[in-house]
């Protein structure tokens, strides 16, 4: 699986002076799973090291981009290498993407922008390259360095990351109707987790009342489904699904470990500990007493698709 990656949080020496901003995260922990493929508009048409540059807005609203020292203008210049390095994104069939935060060409949100001649700024922008990509994948996965250390964020991330790559490869084995009623099933605890709402509409579109034909129903689908997976989980709402899934196991596992489970479960609500722990305690259970519930859910797979 190939994940888009902003060239400096790899150790790449292609900031603007010369450095780079390598992340442990990023570049270890990620790179154990994905195959990191990087992005650096900025270099390719500047080189480095460079002037820094920012994003300015003018007195009738327009925002541009500008060298911070000679104020040149050079927003058609960024702006083409972003949309031509927005088209290799596709051409790498990424998973998803993480970008360098506040940076004009790349952050996603909350970049100063400037008053023309002035210091005065505003966090408000949005990064050439970064809003390149997103105009042109609504629903690739994308998410910055610096939000990638909370773990709840993190967690919402990997989950679409893998989900949206699970959609497309499930594309690719030409399904029938019965194969997307699979899906669905496997779907539902992890889209009933972010939206009640999303999982009563794509069950909708499942159910084909209307009888439509395959192939609309699929490009139907992969829209709610893309959207749904888009949308950060609700630990309230998470935490009543692991509470009915634990359903599951109330049978097989002892009183001891029915009290550790649901500690756990209690633990994860309150923000003590990741989503990630639960879930690798009930896989424990799983594979012990091979409890036949992982093959119906995604939310026990947040890191394999």
């Amino acid at each position: 699986m190939n994940l888009g990656v902003s060239s400096c949080l790899l150790g790449t020496q292609c900031r603007y002076d010369g450095g780079h901003a390598h992340n442990d995260y990023v570049g270890e922990e990620l790179g154990r799973y994905f195959n990191l493929i990087s992005f650096c508009p900025e270099a390719i048409v500047f080189g480095t090291p460079r002037d820094t540059m920012r994003l300015v807005e003018d007195k009738e609203g327009a925002i541009c981009v500008e060298f911070s020292k000679t104020h040149q203008d050079i927003t058609t210049t960024l702006y083409d290498i972003s949309q031509k390095e927005a088209l290799r994104v596709g051409n790498e069939s990424l998973c998803g993407f993480v970008f360098k935060s506040k940076s004009p060409t790349c952050g996603i949100e909350r970049v100063k922008v400037y008053q023309k001649d002035s210091a005065y700024s505003e966090k408000k922008g949005v990064g050439l390259f970064a809003q390149a990509v997103r105009e042109r994948y609504p629903y690739l996965p994308i998410e910055e360095e610096g939000r990638l250390h909370d773990p709840w964020l993190r967690e919402n991330f990997i989950m679409q990351i893998f989900a949206y790559q699970d959609w497309f490869d499930f594309l690719q084995t030409q399904p029938k109707m019965g194969d997307l009623v699979e899906f669905h099933t496997r779907y539902k605890y992890l889209i009933y987790a972010k939206s009640h709402n999303r999982y009563k509409e794509l069950g909708t579109i499942v159910a084909n009342h209307e009888k439509r034909p395959l192939s609309e129903m699929l490009e139907l689908y992969k829209h709610g489904f893309l959207e749904a997976i888009a949308i950060k989980g609700n630990k309230g709402k998470t935490y009543n699904i692991l509470q009915h899934i634990f359903g599951y196991f109330s049978k097989a596992i002892t009183t001891g470990e029915k009290e550790e489970l649901l500690l756990a479960i209690n633990e994860y609500k309150e923000g003590i500990i990741p989503l990630i722990t639960v879930i690798k305690m009930f896989n424990l259970y799983i594979k012990r007493f091979e409890i036949g519930v992982s093959s119906q859910t995604k939310i026990f797979a947040p890191l394999s698709p």
